[in-house]
């Protein structure tokens, strides 16, 4: 950040020699702006756009990285103990004031921040003509398009209703030109949009466009993040015209797209994910919306070479975040037309287009997720997954082992490449629950038992042992937590505890609610019990020093205000009896032993309440232990209880 403040100030009067190679401070600029918008993550799309939740490590912003930072500092007190931070911050702090640091310490970067945020939120406005800015818009738009401004044409009426015929002469445009990165990057906004609108409006051609991209590109870097940017937002707001991808005015991806999209249905279907055709109906050449033909057409511009690496890496994640948005077949289109180019890369291409798949179809993440739970639990007969357990979950990596295309890919590990692919995830929660408690079903089946018939799934898989049984069990509640939390974090996990389980006990399953106890009610409420344990720390921690702690007081006290009201019968349930037994004292059993510090945050009348019903089930051992567990407000109650039951409990 002090590197791009202090080079995108200055114009690039004055040069370095460095190892043979000239630098100016537009190339040390926009070298340093790279680096930090990796960091950022700024490839992601707007939130807004995304989901409901926010999946793990999505939050950052250039505000976040200096929190990160300012922490950092602050917190050196409570590292006396661990040499390698203490030498990581010593590192930190001897290069940087001890100070905390905020965005507006760099006003130049806090400018161009929030216009990026206002190029995203809403279309451009507000250039005047006569202007600075506008002045620069002009220069960049004739150093861009040298050849059209030849003969005469202009697209500066395309801005604010600029009058300029022929725009000035190369000398001008020259000394424009000179000026700090910061003063042409706030001018490239309105650039990229008189360059698109001369495009739909036929004054430029799709190579023209390209080809004054990519000269503005190597002019200033830097300016490939805001060309980027720009058309994202563009995309999302759905109002330019479909380039027609026909060979003529865009290049074509005829050639392998149908080929693109069988290889896409293959990886899945290797995977145990079967979807619906993916080919495009009709003869008709493919389309893709006119800021991402433009994006893509600028990619396939660039010469693969290790100068170019870093601005396709740049470019890379942002544009495939892009395509999968859109619709299909945008993804498979791009796909098509980079592996034309690009040969070698065709499996990477191919593999990376299959999450488009699970954007669109709701039905293939219900099955990727069913198939994470056979593969764990060793109910699939594929040979990925045969074993069960975590290597049949991950797999050994990617690989293109056969002949045509990438081998099969382990369930949970495309899981973690297309999660994030996945535009609203809060119906996650529901779905894992089913499928925690169909896993269920089948460990409590392979049980042997006195005259037991052999079920299909004993028939499947063969029988276990009780211990085998539970612990297969709780295997299938790690799993469904980790789901949960690496797709939705804090918010999906709040949204478990807080409104699908309680929803899921009150609704029917098909069971008697008064029924009798049996196996699989029983292991019913232990594995939702630890889903719900083991999901809560995920998110907020065991004890206070994890910054989400702070959300963790008003879930888990509404969580168990809903527990004790069912316990006297103030909420109808609709679960059976013995599933419910099973998951409160499974529940309470696994807080007081693995987390009681969250029992200090909650109200201790509803800690009171749970001990009472716990003690109408004869479970007063467990009552006790949760009062115990609770503070000093709860001795009053402990000594209560021990009192009126006459109970003498060893602690």
């Amino acid at each position: 950040m002090p590197i791009c403040e202090a080079f995108g100030s200055c114009a690039p009067n004055v040069k370095w020699i460095v190892m043979s190679e000239e630098i100016s401070s537009h190339a040390v600029f926009s070298n340093a702006f790279t680096l930090l918008l990796k960091l950022w993550r700024f490839d992601q799309p707007p939130l807004e756009h995304r989901m409901d939740a926010v999946p793990v490590g999505a939050h950052l912003t250039p505000e976040y990285l200096l929190l990160v930072r300012n922490s950092q500092l602050t917190s050196s007190d409570d590292l006396q103990k661990d040499q390698s931070k203490i030498k990581r911050l010593t590192r930190l702090s001897s290069t940087l004031s001890g100070e905390p640091i905020f965005l507006d310490s760099f006003p130049k970067l806090t400018l161009w921040y929030r216009q990026h945020q206002a190029c995203i939120a809403s279309p451009l406005s507000g250039l005047v003509p006569g202007t600075p800015v506008h002045q620069i818009v002009e220069a960049l738009l004739n150093f861009m398009f040298r050849k059209i401004n030849r003969t005469g044409q202009s697209l500066t009426p395309a801005i604010s209703g600029s009058s300029s015929s022929s725009g000035p002469g190369n000398e001008d445009v020259s000394l424009h030109l000179k000026l700090p990165a910061w003063d042409i990057l706030e001018a490239v906004p309105f650039v990229l949009d008189a360059a698109l609108t001369g495009c739909a409006h036929g004054r430029l051609s799709p190579r023209e466009l390209a080809t004054g991209l990519k000269d503005l590109a190597d002019f200033l870097p830097a300016s490939l993040a805001i060309i980027v940017s720009y058309f994202s937002a563009e995309v999302t707001r759905g109002i330019w015209m479909l380039a027609s991808m026909n060979g003529t005015d865009w290049p074509s991806p005829a050639a392998n797209l149908a080929t693109v999209e069988q290889q896409i249905k293959k990886i899945l279907a290797a995977t145990g994910v079967n979807v619906p055709s993916l080919t495009v109906g009709g003869n008709s050449p493919a389309t893709l919306p006119l800021p991402l033909a433009a994006l893509v057409s600028l990619t396939i511009t660039y010469k693969l070479d290790r100068s170019t690496d870093r601005f396709l890496n740049l470019m890379g994640p942002a544009l495939s975040n892009l395509a999968t948005g859109c619709p299909w077949p945008c993804m498979p289109v791009m796909v098509a037309l980079w592996a034309q180019k690009v040969k070698r890369w065709s499996d990477f291409l191919v593999f990376s287009a299959s999450r488009t798949v699970f954007h669109h179809n709701r039905d293939a993440v219900v099955q990727l997720l069913r198939m994470c739970f056979a593969a764990t639990l060793g109910q699939t007969t594929s040979s990925i997954a045969s074993n069960g357990g975590v290597g049949a979950l991950l797999g050994h990596g990617y690989g293109s082992h056969f002949s045509g295309g990438i081998s099969p890919v382990a369930p949970g590990l495309l899981y973690l490449r297309v999660h994030r692919a996945v535009p609203n995830v809060m119906f996650m929660t529901e779905e894992v629950v089913s499928l925690l408690m169909h896993s269920v079903d089948i460990a409590s089946s392979l049980v042997p038992a006195e005259k037991l018939k052999k079920s299909k799934y004993v028939r499947k898989y063969g029988q276990v042992s009780l211990a085998g049984a539970l612990t297969r069990v709780k295997l299938a509640a790690t799993l469904g937590a980790s789901l949960v939390w690496i797709t939705g974090g804090v918010v999906l996990v709040q949204s478990l505890i807080k409104e699908t389980l309680p929803s899921w006990f009150i609704s029917s399953h098909g069971t008697d609610p008064s029924g009798s106890e049996g196996l699989v009610a029983t292991l019913g409420g232990k594995a939702l019990a630890c889903f719900a344990v083991i999901s809560g720390t995920f998110a907020w921690g065991v004890d206070s020093s994890s910054p989400a702690a702070k959300r963790r007081s008003s879930t888990l006290e509404a969580h168990l205000e809903f527990v004790a009201g069912a316990l006297h019968g103030k909420i109808s349930l609709g679960c059976n009896k013995a599933t419910w037994k099973s998951y409160v004292s499974g529940l309470i059993s696994l807080i007081v032993r693995c987390t009681p510090n969250w029992l200090l945050e909650v109200d201790v009348e509803v800690l009171k309440s749970l001990s009472t019903g716990l003690k109408q089930w004869d479970e007063e051992e467990l009552a006790l232990a949760l009062l115990s567990s609770s503070g000093i407000g709860a001795m009053g109650a402990s000594a209560e209880m021990i009192i009126e039951g006459g109970m003498n409990f060893v602690r």
